[in-house]
């Protein structure tokens, strides 16, 4: 039974006792044994172990964990401190500093959002070593989309940020009556400019929280 902390593990140990789960672990086994995996298999879970189920404000949905060394650390976007920022994030802190005028931080560790109640959740939370999207279909998206619909069920006024089509393809797990569903283009250089910048979510969550009375997030505090 994977250990994250009582709350999640009560609210996933359907999953965790699940067929698909089961063979998803004995993939995992023999990748990290046999391959190079991102990130270690001591941060696999980390988004939902920064981020309490009760104390989640926003929803930030990545697709695969970066899958360059020393990249990823089991927060969607996130590198760690010492580590150059990759160029979808490079442009996330560009569309903060639009909105918000905030500074771009040297840093592209995004631990404190998470410690804030942002959850940066990736669709699968594995990857092998330089090669995007070698663990999709290997039933990662079923754990994930059972996490997007129970906070979708048992939380309200969640925001939830889409961006990119594999992001977006998951607005169908939400009921867009209890919380706020945001989308637009990935932040990636390819498409950044067909949407990202301008979007004005980071703004627009903060606006949407602060009307439902809850403490918005201070995106600057990294």
């Amino acid at each position: 039974m994977v250990k994250i902390s009582e709350e999640w593990d009560e609210l996933l140990e359907e999953e965790f006792n699940s067929e698909y789960y089961k063979n998803l672990r004995e993939f995992l086994k023999k990748e990290y044994s046999t391959n190079t995996v991102y990130p270690s298999m001591y941060n696999i879970f980390n988004s939902m172990k920064l981020t309490p189920f009760n104390s989640i404000k926003v929803v930030l949905l990545g697709q695969d964990p970066y899958h360059n060394e020393g990249q990823a650390m089991g927060l969607s976007f996130s590198v760690p401190k010492g580590i150059d920022k990759p160029p979808s994030l490079v442009n996330i802190f560009k569309e903060l500093n639009a909105e918000l005028d905030i500074d771009i931080p040297e840093s592209g560790d995004l631990t404190n959002w998470a410690k804030q109640g942002v959850l940066l959740l990736n669709t699968a939370l594995t990857v092998r070593a330089h090669t995007p999207n070698s663990h999709q279909n290997k039933g990662w998206e079923l754990f994930t989309d059972s996490i997007i619909k129970k906070i979708s069920s048992l939380r309200k006024n969640v925001v939830f940020l889409l961006w990119g089509n594999n992001a977006r393809s998951k607005k169908k797990l939400i009921d867009t009556s209890s919380h706020l569903v945001l989308e637009c283009a990935h932040p990636s250089p390819l498409s950044a400019y067909n949407g990202f910048f301008g979007c004005g979510h980071f703004l627009t969550a903060n606006k949407y929280l602060i009307t439902h009375g809850i403490l918005p997030v201070d995106w600057g505090n990294l």
